[in-house]
């Protein structure tokens, strides 16, 4: 029964999105074709194309918001979910559709769609699916904080972890969980929790599960485990049972010591997995990173042409040698790759590095000089601000590289980090970073890396987004650069 409620909930909030991002679909042409042009006389003095022409495109709309929202798992139960962790996450999925539908449209060359329009719809949809959620969570936790609406509970071991689940359930009234009782594992119930009875054995909550709890007349909805591996593995018949009955169990994996990793379940072919993670794992997220790391590389590659062959013209007259420098980085979990710049210094610099090794600014295994005696005149107006890297596009393009994440380090300092410092390899290196807008060479090394750890914790597309904006005036204040 309860399953079949969740799922009506589920199918119904689901439609409430859909029929909300429609109206805000259709209120965003409203407002751009008729209400700004007669709020704002002369500021708007052509028209959008017929609705018809929107028409045709609004399938897309609901085909792109239905699956990012299912990929982000936005119609599981939110009971324990922070408010503004849901908020947070639908702003994301409204962000993330808004993205990959104005990307398909410049690619597909949607000139009928108008940007005013598009920025409207944003803030409309955001607007609408965000007060809808939060106006249904609201009522949720009015009706379980007034006992009604609520799942009971029985849980599997009377420890320590046992009583920190307690603790968690009784601070938070509108999670909505009822406890019915402890199933022993051999410890003994502290007196400050003698208001819970002790159930019995596992011999006894399978009689529970099976003929009913006697307890109130209350049925248990579901089973939380919180014991030892050693008593969980005596304790698979139960979950076999709690299976074939459906009764959802739940399992505190307290006793693995994890600091930074998130938890997340997964399945290998009928296998359940429980994974560890500390990089970014949702697909759509990914996906969309990827489909504008090649968008926006393309897009550039084609606004810096001229750019492209000025430099290239200026570094072939200034120095002999050859345009382009290029050097083997680490990339995504240590994979070797070829990054390409545009070369700064003198043709053998390489060679001569052991002339002003005691110039080194950089703590750590990094080498850094200010005034590097081997950088070239035109060299360092490109290093200022960042023109030598432009080259690295066609990393991006290629899938070595993203446009945000880490810098890609050499081989011989990853030798040298500390294995804390390893974990920024995690996450598929990047064209700028934290680092990048915050100083870049005036930080230093265990600095630098505590920033990109940051990201790699922090990762979402706004973030992304926030970066790559903060790293234009960065770059063209040059600060930093060397």
């Amino acid at each position: 029964m309860l399953k079949q409620q969740a799922k009506l909930v589920a199918r119904t909030v689901y439609l409430a999105d859909i029929v909300l991002t429609t109206v805000a679909f259709f209120a965003g042409f409203w407002i751009r074709d008729d209400f700004l042009p007669f709020l704002f006389p002369g500021r708007f003095p052509t028209g959008l194309y017929p609705v018809t022409e929107y028409l045709k495109i609004y399938p897309l709309v609901v085909v792109i918001w239905s699956f990012i929202l299912f990929r982000h798992r936005s119609y599981r139960s939110h009971r324990t979910t922070p408010i503004r962790a849901e908020a947070l996450q639908t702003l994301e999925v409204v962000a993330v559709g808004t993205v990959i539908f104005a990307t398909m449209a410049w690619l597909f060359r949607l000139t009928e769609l108008s940007r005013t329009w598009f920025a409207i719809f944003f803030v409309l949809d955001a607007l609408l699916l965000v007060s809808v959620r939060l106006g249904l969570r609201l009522i949720a936790r009015w009706v379980r904080e007034r006992g009604m609406n609520y799942r009971t509970i029985v849980i599997v071991g009377t420890g320590r972890r046992a009583r920190e689940i307690v603790s968690l359930i009784e601070e938070h009234k509108y999670w909505g969980y009822r406890i019915l009782g402890f199933i022993s594992d051999g410890h003994r119930l502290p007196s400050e929790l003698s208001r819970y009875p002790v159930l019995g054995d596992l011999a006894r909550l399978r009689v529970l599960l099976e003929e009913g709890t006697g307890v109130a007349d209350m049925a248990i909805d579901e089973v939380i485990f919180a014991v030892t591996r050693r008593r969980l593995e005596a304790s698979r018949g139960i979950f076999r049972l709690c299976e074939e009955l459906g009764v959802r169990t739940r399992v505190a994996m307290s006793f693995f010591p994890m600091r930074n990793a998130r938890v997340e379940f997964e399945e290998l072919d009928g296998v359940p997995l429980i994974s560890f993670t500390t990089t970014p794992s949702n697909v759509a997220q990914l996906a969309t990173k990827r489909l504008l790391d090649v968008a926006i590389s393309l897009l550039l590659i084609g606004l810096s042409a001229p750019l492209v062959l000025i430099a290239a013209i200026g570094i072939k007259l200034s120095s002999p040698g050859s345009v382009f420098f290029k050097q083997e980085r680490m990339g995504l979990n240590g994979r070797i790759f070829t990054i390409y710049k545009f070369r700064t210094m003198i043709e053998d610099a390489h060679r001569r590095r052991t002339e002003i090794e005691h110039l080194n600014e950089m703590n750590g295994p990094v080498f850094k000089v200010k005034a590097d005696p081997r950088v070239t005149r035109i060299g360092r107006l490109l290093r200022k601000f960042s023109l030598d890297e432009l080259p690295q596009l066609w990393n991006v393009l290629k899938g070595d590289m993203s446009l945000v994440g880490p810098r890609p380090p050499i081989p011989e300092e990853v030798i040298l980090y500390e294995r804390w410092q390893k974990r920024r390899l995690s996450m598929k290196p990047g064209l700028t970073c934290l680092w990048q807008i915050s100083g870049r060479n005036e930080l230093d090394f265990n600095r630098w890396m505590e920033l990109d750890l940051q990201y790699i914790d922090n990762w979402s597309p706004a973030l992304d987004f926030k970066i790559m904006l903060r790293t234009i005036p960065a770059v063209l204040s040059g600060r930093g650069a060397s």
